[in-house]
């Protein structure tokens, strides 16, 4: 038997970032894998999107990558909840305009999982270690709350980029990261870097009370508003910003004054096992 035998016969497909159709420049943002057996679906199909948006923002610097990961999530859920397996409807649907995917080519895996790893390794993402250097602030705060959730199996299952001003008022900017409900209570998380200073964190200050307000008139729920920040010990003065300490503890403080529990990334773990525990999975 050869190693291709031994293969599963497939079908992959790139999805692309473009942000200007007339230009056509485009970065490739993730993978749809099946296997070539319709019968296999939903179990043989797979969607997966990168999680290093600096290609993405290279190309476009205004690129919205919360609606891109809002939008993996989407067509995940639409493709499992479909039992007729129209792949081609469900994309064409689901794909904003400066989405495109790409013509299907035909492809062996180990599996299907094992497959979407290595076209992603081949496509899509930089090497690890390029990757973790890369990625800084609240950018870096958000992918690894995302892997936490990921790893303990309850990202899908979180409301993403959840609008402030369904809570507020209309025009409200803001939007919470994450969050889900597992009782009477509503938990939110949020990245917030405080390396280049407290605007995040202010912002969020400022908005926790009407915020609070909001849940507690609409969803009948409290809300327990979490900031993920980066560790103190990852804050160091230098001859140009002597006070740089001051200004995280600052944040932090000031967070916590308007009742925002203020966690590090080295809890996440912990948080993640919370959610998965609550959500019963």
């Amino acid at each position: 038997m050869t190693a291709e035998n031994a293969r599963i016969a497939c079908e992959f497909q790139l999805l692309r970032y473009v942000p200007d159709p007339v230009r056509n420049e485009y970065v490739h943002i993730g993978v749809v894998l099946r296997t070539s057996d319709p019968s296999a679906a939903p179990a043989g199909l797979e969607i997966r999107f990168t999680r290093d948006w600096r290609r993405a923002r290279c190309l476009d610097p205004d690129a919205d990558t919360a609606m891109l990961e809002g939008m993996e999530v989407e067509l995940r859920q639409r493709l499992l909840d479909d039992a007729d397996g129209k792949l081609h409807r469900i994309l064409s649907e689901g794909l904003s305009l400066n989405v495109q995917i790409t013509e299907p080519k035909a492809y062996f895996a180990e599996s299907v999982q094992a497959g979407v790893e290595e076209l992603m390794r081949v496509y899509i993402d930089l090497p690890k270690r390029e990757r973790a250097s890369r990625l800084a602030g609240r950018a870096a705060i958000h992918a690894r709350m995302r892997d936490e959730f990921e790893r303990s199996g309850v990202w899908d299952m979180l409301r993403k980029r959840i609008p402030a001003a369904d809570y507020t008022r209309p025009g409200d900017p803001l939007r919470i990261d994450c969050g889900y409900r597992p009782n009477g209570i509503i938990r939110m998380f949020h990245a917030v870097a405080l390396e280049p200073g407290v605007e995040m964190a202010k912002v969020l200050a400022f908005s926790a009370a009407s915020l609070r307000a909001g849940i507690e008139r609409i969803e009948k729920a409290s809300l327990e508003l979490t900031a993920i920040v980066e560790p103190a010990q990852s804050i160091s003065a230098t001859s140009d910003h002597p006070d740089r300490l001051a200004v995280y503890r600052f944040g932090v403080e000031t967070m916590e004054e308007h009742q925002i529990r203020v966690l590090t990334t080295a809890d996440l773990d912990r948080v993640a096992a919370t959610a998965r525990s609550e959500l019963r999975i």
